[in-house]
C-alpha cells in the first residue's frame, strides 16, 4: 500500500498543461463576470428596497388624516404653516417608527422664561396654564388617542413619505 503512494506521478504534456491554464483561466473569467453581472443587477438605491420592506401604507388615506388633523398647524402641502414647521426636511431623515413615536407620544412645551427658571410657578400651575393656552403653549399635540389617527398612522406617513421624496406632488393623490 505505502508503495502506492510514493509512486511517481504522471507527467503532464505542455499541451496538457496548457489545457489547465486554459481551464481555469476560464473558470477564473466566468467567476469575474459572476460578480460583475451582480452588481449591475443591483442598481435600486437603497431607499427604494427600504420603501419596499415597510408596511405598505395609503398614500391617499394619508392626504385625507393629514388634512383632518395636521394641515391646520403644518400647512396643506406639508411645507409648514402659521404654527407648524416645514415638515419635509424632517421625514427625510427618519423612518416609519420614529415617525409614528414622535406623532403618537410627543409633546413640546415651550415655556415662558420666568416659568422655566427654578424659582418660578410650581409644575402643576403651569400645566394647567398649557392646557388652557396661557403665557405656555403646547406645540405638537400627541395623537395617540385620537382614533383616526391611531388608525392611519402608517398611511399619513406614506403620503409624507411620499411629499418628502418627491413621488406624491402638493395636490391631491390619486385614489
Amino acid at each position: 500500500m505505502t508503495a502506492q503512494r510514493n509512486a511517481p506521478r504522471p507527467t503532464l504534456s505542455a499541451e496538457g498543461r496548457r489545457h489547465r491554464v486554459a481551464a481555469l483561466a476560464a473558470v477564473a473569467l466566468l467567476a469575474m463576470a459572476a460578480g460583475c453581472a451582480v452588481e449591475v443587477e443591483n442598481t435600486r438605491p437603497a431607499r427604494q428596497l427600504a420603501q419596499q420592506a415597510l408596511p405598505e401604507g395609503d398614500v391617499y388615506i394619508g392626504w385625507r388624516v393629514f388634512q383632518q388633523k395636521c394641515a391646520s398647524c403644518h400647512g396643506a402641502t406639508a411645507t409648514g404653516g402659521a404654527t407648524g414647521p416645514d415638515l419635509l426636511p424632517r421625514l427625510r431623515e427618519m423612518g416609519s417608527h420614529q415617525f409614528i413615536g414622535l406623532v403618537l407620544r410627543r409633546y413640546d412645551w415651550i415655556l415662558s422664561a420666568a416659568e422655566s427658571s427654578p424659582q418660578g410657578t410650581a409644575p402643576s400651575s403651569t400645566a394647567d396654564k398649557v392646557l388652557q393656552g396661557k403665557d405656555a403653549a403646547l406645540v405638537m399635540p400627541a395623537w395617540q388617542g385620537d382614533p383616526t389617527v391611531t388608525a392611519h398612522i402608517i398611511d399619513l406617513y406614506a403620503y409624507l413619505a411620499a411629499r418628502a421624496d418627491g413621488t406624491q406632488g402638493s395636490g391631491r393623490p390619486a385614489r
